[in-house]
């Protein structure tokens, strides 16, 4: 992909060239426009769609080796361009390029996981009462897929659903977000290159309309959705027959820190999980709850270490620590929330501003807001933004109360040496993932999913995998 203008599709294992409206890719970082990829309208959705469903009449009897084998070489190719791939994500969101470069590698990683799933469909017989019957329970794919991916991670988050769908047996069509949608391009680059047959993989670009002739079409047998619970409310009021759907709709999630906590690895994680990627990120931390005893010594660890946090455009210090956000809406929700707890009595210890010499993008300082109660939207509504909110408890069940309070059920953290403290949290902390001692809550060979108003269904494990599969029980007499 060449130039700025990258205005076409992957349809049918071949390029599309488009010729219609056109959506401005905008580096947040700069606020250059950095490409303007395809508008795309509900005729070249269905033509894409529809090559799915053709690729579909045969993949779904592939053989599981052979679509081993071609996510193996997708995450070989993944890997070969990593800086390529990096880069292309760090210029239209953001991301610091030694952390959009990571991104790449757990793409590839994703990828070679799910080659290895493909292999591990399994079925099962099942007794019967009658004598000369057998029962055989299987598993088969799904069918057409219809993936909507959010900017925030715009290549991992099209890999799970890509290579656990394709691993399954089903075909797809991705829509990346208008915001980034040349690195998925990028992707298919590397689709095509690792040679899946005609109409396996399929990416159109495009904002919401695009979207929606996607998840409403008719052919289209499955939904795999991340992004915003308001996105994914609609999509599930528009779809016009039943299907199945995944969704996984973001968090709120709560930090618990107790008096037993060691408070030094409170604070590391703390930075760790509610800062990185400008606190663009679904299981980032929202809010901190603090036992009395320890507050004031985590306050202050994680303000100066917020103040410690290299705040740049990513290209230029590929290390930094934290990019811009990666649009105008992200910034102004932050620094609304950041209003709304001052006016109702928060006190901001460090950020709420640009820093100094920042540039001219969406840049906003590592924020620290203490003496947060839970009426603030900073404890209950999802900022998605590099804040932090902290409120101080001297007793665990109200803690845990507050933590559980919100819609949210995707993940929360914990901090304790109490091995008592540990296991209460675990079991009473009412979200799909939890991290105790530790802040990632998610990795590629155990169940991804959230609860509430987090969504339903799952991704990473078979469990990512199952989600494709429909079962079919197969009752035979045979007489014997």
């Amino acid at each position: 992909m060449s130039g700025t203008r990258a205005a076409r599709n992957f349809v049918d294992g071949a390029w599309a060239e488009h010729d219609g409206a056109l959506i401005d890719v905008v580096n947040p970082a700069t606020g250059q426009v950095v490409a303007q990829v395809a508008d795309t309208p509900a005729e070249e959705v269905d033509r894409a769609v529809r090559a799915a469903a053709r690729a579909f009449a045969e993949w779904r009897f592939s053989n599981p080796t052979v679509r081993a084998d071609l996510l193996h070489r997708l995450a070989d190719e993944v890997a070969a361009r990593e800086v390529e791939l990096g880069r292309s994500v760090t210029v239209e969101m953001g991301k610091p390029l030694g952390e959009a470069r990571g991104e790449v590698r757990k793409l590839a990683l994703a990828l070679h996981f799910y080659a290895e799933e493909a292999t591990r469909v399994r079925g099962s017989i099942v007794a019967n009462t009658e004598e000369g019957f057998t029962s055989l329970v299987e598993h088969e794919p799904i069918g057409v897929v219809g993936a909507i991916t959010p900017w925030n991670y715009p290549l991992e988050l099209i890999g799970w659903k890509l290579g656990a769908s394709v691993a399954a047996g089903c075909t797809i069509v991705v829509k990346p977000s208008e915001y980034t949608p040349t690195a998925g391009l990028l992707l298919m680059e590397c689709v095509e290159a690792a040679g899946f047959p005609a109409g396996v993989v399929n990416l159109v670009t495009g904002a919401g309309a695009t979207g929606a002739a996607l998840t409403q079409h008719p052919v289209v047998d499955k939904i795999a959705f991340t992004g915003s619970g308001r996105t994914g409310a609609a999509i599930a009021r528009s779809v016009p027959n039943v299907k199945p759907m995944s969704m996984e709709l973001g968090g709120n999630c709560p930090l618990v820190v107790t008096a037993n906590a060691d408070v030094a690895a409170a604070v590391k994680g703390a930075l760790r999980r509610a800062f990185r990627n400008a606190g663009q990120i679904c299981i980032a931390i929202n809010r901190a709850y603090v036992h009395d005893s320890v507050h004031d010594e985590f306050v202050a660890g994680l303000v100066a270490g917020a103040q410690q946090l290299v705040v740049a455009d990513g290209l230029e210090q590929p290390d930094a620590d934290v990019g811009p956000v990666t649009n105008q809406e992200i910034l102004d929700r932050s620094l609304a929330h950041v209003r709304d707890a001052v006016d109702h009595g928060a006190r901001v210890a460090c950020g709420g501003e640009a820093p100094a010499g920042a540039g001219p993008g969406l840049f906003l300082s590592p924020t620290v807001l203490v003496d947060c109660d839970q009426e603030m939207l900073v404890m209950h509504a999802e900022t998605f933004g590099p804040v932090l909110g902290v409120s101080r408890y001297s007793d665990l069940d109200d803690a845990l109360q507050r933590a559980n309070s919100t819609d949210a059920g995707l993940a929360a953290y914990a901090y304790t040496q109490d091995l008592g403290e540990a296991f209460t949290l675990r079991k009473r902390l009412d979200f799909g993932n939890v991290a105790v001692n530790n802040v990632d809550a998610g990795i590629i060979n155990a169940p991804y999913g959230g609860r509430k108003g987090s969504g339903y269904g799952y991704e990473h494990a078979r469990e990512g995998m199952d989600g494709y599969l429909q079962i079919k029980h197969t009752r035979l007499r045979h007489g014997a």
